[in-house]
């Protein structure tokens, strides 16, 4: 459980820094801002309380707010998939159910089953994210080309992670 926690908070740590000193630099022709930072919140263990999760995504979404100069943008659209996050579990569940213990990754949840998922996650995401950015309808389809753009690259960018650091078995 110590591992757990340790794992969790280092992970926390890790990537606010890569997304803040790396991925915040990163812009491709103004369309593509990749946000590595939500693999934290799709990363968290199923048992965890939702008061809990919720708390866990603010705080990482505020520590990429500070960096960035966002005004809460990316805690806002943190916090709202920490609130959707368990009702997608139970849509996208297995059928046998998750195990107590379960660490979501592509080794142990499956490539098909992760990438469902992931994607999800990170869709809904980038699309309170950047129209919460815009906050107007006037450019709809510019937005939706750029949410749809980074969130590709951000799915790249998660699964590289995966195969990185999840092929030993950790």
């Amino acid at each position: 459980m110590l591992i757990k926690i340790l794992s969790n908070f280092s992970r926390f740590f890790v990537l606010i820094f890569v997304q803040v000193l790396i991925l915040n630099n990163i812009e491709l022709g103004g369309y593509v801002n990749p946000y590595i930072y939500v693999l934290f919140i799709i990363l968290l263990p199923v048992e965890i309380p939702g008061g809990l999760l919720i708390l866990f995504s603010f705080f990482i979404g505020l520590g990429v707010d500070m960096f960035s100069n966002s005004m809460g943008l990316h805690a806002a659209s943190s916090v709202f998939i920490a609130f959707c996050r368990p009702f997608l579990l139970k849509r996208i569940a297995p059928r046998e159910g998750y195990e107590s213990e379960v660490s979501f990754s592509v080794k142990k949840m499956g490539m098909q089953w992760f990438i469902t998922y992931a994607s999800i996650m990170v869709l809904i995401h980038h699309f309170v994210l950047f129209f919460l950015e815009i906050f107007r309808f006037e450019e709809f389809f510019s937005t939706l080309l750029r949410m749809f753009l980074s969130a590709l690259v951000t799915m790249v960018l998660i699964m590289l992670s995966q195969f990185v650091f999840y092929r030993s078995g950790k």
